[in-house]
């Protein structure tokens, strides 16, 4: 604070600040304390025994240091050459592990291939066309064809410097993202899906595990692309969907690298796995009340649930 009020002597007014906390703090930043010892020694200074006895303290104690600094970093040092090698180990296991689920994986489609061949051999003419469309259509068979390709990817700037993944952020494509698109293909008509050569069947999931997409239990990566073969004006369709839209908006806003293009002569494989189909079967009749029961009025007989508890699509969702 000022006070502008003119003072006796010389006729002038002169400013007078009046001392706060932040100007005493600038203007004196040691603790008086410090001041008082400081005159206390002045004044009755130590003696030359109980100098020596600090001064030897303080190197005890700085060697105590250095030693311990010595052997943490000697520790360190001779520990990093089998913390590299068990590094090493587990990448080199892991490399074994996929170059064998990529050999089984090919030797499980020389097999398939094999069953059907054979079956198809056993099979008649029409027998066999008919199980191969019955397989197209569920996803268990190879299908070809025109269609849509839909590409998905992380904005430029949202990925690690090291590893050159996605980091979580709104500009990082979510696994609601691909299902999203996916429903929005089959509404429009697609007759098949394949999400990074992974094909989608009627129990198929996408699903999120840490940062990573699983179709079907299975990993796949950036850039992501959705093929789906169906009828002329599929493309239309989709972009005029609500999903589309979103996407674009979700796009406009994070950098995030959406779109769609027609494609022709698609070749989409056959599902990695074989679904276990299920069969339902209708309950028993249950057994009438007779007209003389007097529970007949209130007989609570279950009944079948109504199409308002009917379950979501595995692949729902939304951003």
């Amino acid at each position: 604070m000022t006070d502008n009020t003119p003072r006796d002597g010389g006729g002038r007014g002169e400013r007078v600040y009046a001392p706060d906390f932040l100007t005493e703090l600038f203007q004196n930043p040691l603790d008086q304390g410090y001041a008082d010892a400081a005159q206390r020694r002045r004044v009755d200074p130590p003696s030359p025994a109980r100098v020596r006895s600090g001064r030897v303290v303080s190197a005890v104690v700085l060697l105590a240091l250095g030693f311990l600094f010595a052997v943490a970093y000697r520790q360190t040092v001779a520990e990093e050459p089998d913390r590299s090698q068990a590094r090493s180990g587990l990448v080199s296991q892991i490399r074994e592990r996929q170059e064998e689920t990529d050999r089984l994986t090919r030797r499980a489609e020389q097999l398939r291939e094999d069953v059907t061949r054979q079956r198809d051999a056993a099979l008649t003419r029409s027998a066999a066309a008919r199980l191969r469309d019955l397989e197209a259509m569920t996803g268990l068979g190879r299908v070809r064809g025109d269609g849509v390709v839909v590409q998905l990817a992380d904005a430029s700037g949202n990925q690690d410097a090291v590893t050159g993944a996605g980091g979580p952020g709104p500009g990082r494509v979510l696994y609601r993202d691909l299902q999203l698109v996916a429903n929005a293909l089959w509404a429009a008509g697609a007759e098949a899906i394949a999400v990074n050569d992974q094909r989608l069947t009627s129990t198929s999931t996408i699903r999120s595990a840490g940062e990573a997409i699983l179709v079907d239990f299975r990993p796949v990566t950036g850039p992501y692309r959705v093929s789906a073969i169906g009828p002329d004006g599929m493309r239309r369709r989709f972009e005029a969907s609500t999903a589309a839209a979103l996407l674009r908006r979700v796009a406009d806003q994070t950098g995030l690298s959406f779109g769609s293009r027609e494609a022709s002569d698609l070749t989409l494989p056959e599902a990695a796995t074989d679904s276990q189909l299920r069969y339902a079967s209708p309950p028993p009749e249950s057994p009438q009340p007779s007209p003389s029961s007097p529970a007949a009025g209130s007989s609570s007989v279950p009944r079948p649930s109504g199409s308002g508890t009917s379950s979501p699509s595995p692949s729902g969702g939304g951003r």
